[in-house]
């Protein structure tokens, strides 16, 4: 049969001719741009986003554009735009992107999602971005934007944007294709149950990828085939956990029924939701009405609705008022997740310590600052007041100190300081809350001088960081600006001036012994010998006596993505080291990113769960660890047995650190070099 006689094969043919020659068009408009001098370049950039647009509404466009990945990046085109440093993306914002009625935008963004194709199935090495960080960030994508894999165009769509809206639901289908459209639901549902094994304080993204699902799975016209099932537990979490609430009435609704249950149905709904809050780490909306409630009505159901065991209970009963009075300012089903900071805070005990509680009865009377009260509504909306949504924060950081993240801001060491006063001075975490919230100002000494925030210069963040949960949303800025400022008063002196910021800003246990691998005026490996026994005779517990770890310690990493490849200098906290449940010696400790399980190369996978961590800890071997340590503190008056450490287990580790990191700052004469090179110490 010919092609006159064959209109379908007519038709191909016009929409493979008309793809060959907008990938010739676009192929010209990057070469001028990419060549063009830098005063110029604006001036051809819009012939490549209007090209790439119609590339985008062609069949076939988007794997076009994929395999230009590269060669998009090294034109510059995301040079200028929130596109342009692709590990700060954050998926949740694809949604509000592909929804502009701005053409630059939308395709602006499907350029970026398709670059991140690239990288996650290994077509493109992106100096920024690993594989898997591109992976996971696309899974998400597609989790929060199912509906845009599912469904055609709303009429309030196809209004506001027009054909634009094509072009979203063209990209989804084709990352679909390429990650694997089957797996897309299993594959989200296995990464929100990784990342709750973390439980992390910032709970919304969750949450709408739950809510993705649920809606996916009540809309008759979405097939999901066999995908999916494992979502019961978690969509039920969220909007049905118990038997009064399953079909998700609605809050007031469900408020009406509370007040015609007897004392067995209001139990049955107490330990119902305190199960489900528990496994998941989630708190539904309705178990923050129960909780508002149940003060009116048995301090025994309160218990039992919070989960507690007997440390818990005794807890509360030592502190009644002092909790009824949390749960009434504190708890609004805007601000369900307090009812598990709240659980976890009584369960740690820390209300025993003296300062604690009143602090807490300070919080509760705090007035906030013009500046806290806009901060707050800014990031958090105004459905909850100001003062709660800041009290659910502070319950949940002191419920959960390892679940704080940094967002993505280079505030790892503010993150990692509130932390570590969470895990180990709540009563100094929530005296700078009440600075910082109360007075817009902290002040903290260094070396005997006093530094304010509101005098320091900027901080290590060019701008307000807003991707926070709400204590640090407050107390961030303030405490970003006094580390940077005691980083300047450090100028001039020999060495990183972590060793002496450290200490005065992380607290008094900070060791005031300090050890680095790495000249920092040439970037070398130095006295790697030294630096490796030294750490495991002050954190082994077989070369150190055998001594536990008493507070968290600061220390510093060498981030490497899964090839191995030096990503950037990273500040973590130790938090002890043991044998985990296979009779291997782990280093557990804290990691302020928003997700710790990563993959370091060289075999080095950084794990959050079933290796005996507890939640929010990430750990690895002892000598996969010290392959990437760079920085750590320790006592100087408490001596381990350096000599015992084998060198055997030195080269292992010295393995590693040459296979990655430490490949291209090896000196003249590789590591043998380094093993021997001076390094002065306190």
């Amino acid at each position: 049969m010919t092609t006159a006689n064959n209109p379908s094969s007519t038709a191909a043919s016009s929409e493979a001719a008309k793809l060959d020659g907008l990938v010739e068009k676009f192929d010209e408009a990057l070469s001028l741009l990419r060549e063009a001098l830098a005063f110029n370049k604006a001036a051809r950039l819009p012939r490549v986003l209007d090209t790439a647009r119609r590339l985008l509404l062609t069949e076939g466009g988007c794997a076009a554009l994929e395999a230009r990945a590269e060669a998009l990046e090294n034109a510059a085109v995301f040079d200028g735009t929130d596109w342009a440093a692709p590990q700060q993306l954050l998926p949740s914002l694809t949604s509000q992107a592909l929804k502009s009625a701005d053409a630059n935008v939308v395709v602006i963004e499907a350029l970026s999602e398709l670059r991140l194709l690239a990288v996650a199935k290994a077509g493109f090495a992106h100096p920024q971005v690993s594989a898997e960080h591109a992976h996971r960030y696309l899974t998400q994508a597609m989790a929060l934007n199912l509906r845009l894999l599912f469904t055609p165009p709303t009429e309030a769509e196809r209004e506001a944007q027009g054909r634009l809206a094509l072009i979203s639901r063209h990209l989804f289908q084709h990352l679909a294709a390429r990650i694997g459209y089957e797996h897309i639901i299993d594959t989200l549902i296995e990464e929100v149950w990784r990342i709750l094994q973390q439980r992390p304080l910032q709970t919304e993204a969750i949450k709408q990828m739950i809510t993705q699902v649920a809606l996916c799975q009540a809309d008759p016209t979405i097939d999901l085939g066999a995908s999916g099932q494992g979502a019961a537990r978690l969509v039920s979490a969220l909007f049905g956990p118990t038997q009064a609430c399953q079909e998700d009435p609605g809050v007031e609704i469900y408020r009406q029924r509370l007040e015609g249950m007897d004392h067995a149905a209001l139990q049955a709904e107490a330990t119902g939701f305190a199960r489900a809050m528990h496994d998941t780490g989630l708190v539904a909306p309705y178990h923050a009405v129960l909780m508002r409630h149940l003060v009116e009505h048995s301090d025994k159901l309160v218990a039992d609705a919070l989960g507690l065991s007997s440390t818990g209970r005794d807890c509360l009963l030592c502190y009644r008022e002092l909790v009824l009075a949390l749960i009434r300012a504190g708890v609004y089903p805007g601000t369900a997740q307090a009812v598990y900071g709240l659980a976890l805070t009584l369960e740690r005990g820390i209300l025993y310590q003296p300062p604690v509680a009143p602090a807490m009865w300070r919080q509760l009377g705090l007035t906030l600052s013009e500046w806290s009260r806009a901060r707050l509504a800014l990031a958090c909306g105004d459905a909850v007041p100001p003062r709660a949504r800041l009290l659910e924060g502070v319950l949940g950081m002191l419920g959960l100190p390892l679940g704080i993240g940094q967002g993505n801001n280079p505030t790892c060491q503010s993150a990692r300081a509130l932390s570590m006063w969470a895990y180990n001075d709540p009563d100094y975490l929530l005296q700078m809350v009440a600075w910082a919230a109360r007075d817009d100002e902290i002040v903290m000494h260094f070396e005997g001088q006093p530094i304010s925030s509101m005098a320091s210069l900027s901080g290590v963040a060019t701008e307000l960081p807003m991707d926070l949960d709400p204590v640090s949303l407050i107390v961030v800025p303030h405490l970003d600006r006094i580390y940077a400022e005691m980083g300047r008063r450090c100028i001039g002196r020999e060495g990183d001036p972590h060793r002496w910021v450290n200490p005065e800003f992380h607290g008094w246990w900070s060791g005031r012994g300090f050890a680095i691998n790495v000249d920092v005026a040439t970037g070398k490996l130095i006295d790697v010998d030294a630096f490796l026994r030294h750490f495991y005779a002050s954190y082994h517990p077989f070369y150190n006596g055998n001594q536990p770890l008493i507070h968290p310690q600061p220390a510093g990493i060498a981030v490497t993505d899964s090839t191995g490849r030096f990503i950037g200098w990273h500040a973590i906290s130790i938090l002890r080291a043991s044998l985990d449940p296979g009779e291997q010696m782990r280093v557990y400790f804290y990691n302020p990113n928003n997700d710790s399980g990563q993959n370091w190369g060289d075999g080095v996978v950084v794990s959050t769960a079933g290796n005996g961590e507890r939640f929010g800890e990430a750990s690895l071997p002892f000598e996969q660890f010290a392959s990437r340590l760079y920085i750590y503190h320790y006592d100087a008056l408490e001596h381990g047995e350096p000599a015992a450490v084998s060198g055997d287990e030195l080269a292992r580790v010295k393995g590693y650190l040459s296979r990655t990191w430490g490949a291209e700052r090896l000196p003249p004469g590789g590591l043998q070099a380094a093993a021997h090179t001076a390094i002065r110490r306190e």
